[in-house]
């Protein structure tokens, strides 16, 4: 470990020297990628250097007590233990960082929800899905952008999307793609019978115009008058926007913006991201295959979490927790679960990275 640390040191070094390079600095694409290599090996190598003074001073600490008399020794003896659980800690760190970088660390996040199976409860839980990531996204600082939103009958959501920007959004809410299992007795049920119900949620990085080539000759493009309320809310204008992405046929509409010019912008984004992650899928060898892993079929059979509300309960199938504070979850309260998940994710890559 501690030779690829040294590489990874050298490299820092010339980062650092050509963030002063006037030819470097002149280049904003340049620079931006060099800034965003050295931001991302700074941890890595304070801690390094943190280790290598710990270590010296662990070294000192046994040259000394050779020669040390009775009154220093036990003063010695402290200094080179809390130097070594200072090593030991700080070796642990090291190997933390340098697991391999989850390249879509910091980008900002889409998410779609749809109601999936269950009628109208699974629209109305659909809905609740959207207020909880709306409330978790407000605790941590981040923005929550609505981009497009399919309401239901009885005010649940046919189908959402939304846009959450935070530092770590990505690596906190990729774990929340899949199938949500909820049971409860829905407001449709008149003999008080708990029923069964799904809502699916596909997470996807935001991709940026450089991360995807769109060729606009691959795309069809369809503008329609944008559905609403009646009055003054009905658009009459062919504001709405549908692309089709034909060698993928990837299809995504948006008619939420008042224009033609912002749906159609909205569009893009969102396909852009579908076409990343349909991209990063085929480059695993599993097109698709990650896709279904998280949206699956929608059946009341598959599911990542359940969602008990008789028993106010939430379980994680994926690492077996189960919290007892349904309530508090709906209300954003998600870190519990978030943290045993990005805990198992991280103990799967040291144990791969260690055999």
């Amino acid at each position: 470990m501690f030779d690829r640390l040294a590489s990874v040191e050298d490299e820092f070094v010339s980062l650092e020297a050509s963030l002063s390079d006037p030819d470097i600095v002149s280049d904003p694409g340049a620079l931006r990628d060099i800034s965003k290599r050295y931001k991302d090996l700074s941890p890595v190598v304070q801690v390094l250097r943190r280790h290598r003074s710990r270590a010296a001073d662990a070294e000192a600490a046994r040259e000394l007590l050779a020669f040390a008399d009775d009154d220093e020794r036990e003063l010695l003896r402290a200094e080179l233990s809390d130097a070594e659980a200072d090593i030991a800690e700080l070796e642990e760190q090291l190997r933390m960082l340098m697991l391999p970088k989850d390249p879509n660390d910091g980008k900002s996040v889409i998410i779609e929800i749809r109601g999936a199976e269950g009628g109208e409860e699974a629209n109305l839980f659909a809905r609740d899905l959207l207020d909880m990531y709306r409330a978790y996204a407000m605790r941590k600082g981040w923005t929550f952008e609505v981009l497009s939103l399919d309401g239901s009958d009885l005010g649940g959501i046919n189908q959402a999307t939304v846009l959450i920007n935070g530092d770590t959004a990505w690596s906190r809410l990729k774990f929340e793609g899949g199938p949500h299992r909820v049971q409860r007795v829905p407001v449709t049920e008149s003999q008080g019978r708990i029923h069964t119900s799904s809502a699916t949620v596909l997470v996807l990085p935001e991709a940026e115009e450089v991360d995807v080539d769109i060729d606009e000759r691959d795309l069809q493009v369809d503008v329609y008058r944008s559905s609403g309320p009646g009055g003054q809310g009905v658009n009459t204008t062919d504001s709405a926007v549908r692309i089709t992405h034909k060698p993928s046929g990837i299809v995504v509409a948006m008619q939420d913006e008042r224009s033609q010019l912002q749906n159609r912008a909205r569009a893009m984004q969102v396909l852009r991201a579908r076409l990343l992650k349909l991209a990063e899928d085929e480059r695993d060898t599993a097109l698709s295959a990650e896709r279904r892993s998280q949206v699956g079929g929608g059946g009341r059979g598959e599911k990542i979490r359940t969602y008990n509300f008789k028993e106010n309960r939430v379980t994680d199938h994926r690492v077996g927790i189960t919290v007892h504070k349904l309530d508090q979850v709906l209300q954003g309260d998600l870190d519990q679960l978030l943290d045993a998940l990005v805990e198992a994710d991280r103990a799967a890559q040291l144990a791969g990275a260690a055999s």
